[in-house]
């Protein structure tokens, strides 16, 4: 094996997902997926701290980008729009993983760890969606419900991705946010 082989993140979590489905979550290790995937275990800990970071692979990065769309937004819109709009265009960049939303969905019930951890990606991704909201002048509360919400949409809608992979992603959040706005808005008035 030469030191860096190139789409070793990806492999591995080929690797790791396909085990995880023939195997089950619990029953496989990290030696399991790197020899799967025909690298060194050590390897596996250069692209990922455990075995439980594999589903969430891009989590960080999803997180600066809808970040960054937020801040170069041009202003105009309602703050929870703005939001939705950022985590629309930003999981269009997900395409790829669009067909496996179900089985990621499946995965993660399946396992408390993976549970917890879906859980503690979905609030910092509202966290850091919340800060750039105080930025805007947005209430501490505010932005915190907002961004909790959109995020609930954002899950909401990349699940029903795995449903209909071809659907647009954006159609799905639009109609998310529509539904939970209507819900909300009649929750409000009575």
């Amino acid at each position: 094996m030469t030191r860096w082989e190139p789409g070793g993140r990806e492999r591995l979590q080929q690797a790791a997902m396909a085990l995880f489905q023939e195997h089950g979550y619990a029953a496989v290790t990290v030696a399991d997926i790197a020899d799967q995937a025909g690298l060194t275990k050590r390897s596996f800990f250069n692209h990922f701290p455990d075995k439980r970071e594999v589903p969430f692979a891009g989590a960080k990065e999803l997180e600066v980008e809808v970040v960054d769309r937020l801040r170069a937004s041009p202003g105009g819109e309602l703050p929870f729009d703005a939001v939705i709009a950022a985590l629309a265009d930003a999981g269009r960049g997900l395409a790829q993983f669009a067909p496996y939303a179900a089985m990621r969905r499946e995965l993660i019930a399946s396992s408390v760890d993976l549970q917890e951890r879906d859980l503690m990606k979905s609030a910092a991704l509202a966290d850091a969606i919340a800060s750039v909201m105080r930025e805007w002048g947005v209430s501490a509360r505010a932005s915190r419900l907002a961004s909790a919400s959109a995020v609930a949409v954002f899950v909401e809608a990349f699940d029903a991705w795995g449903a209909n992979p071809t659907a647009e992603f954006g159609d799905l959040m639009a109609s998310g946010a529509h539904e939970m706005q209507s819900i909300v808005g009649h929750a409000a008035a009575t």
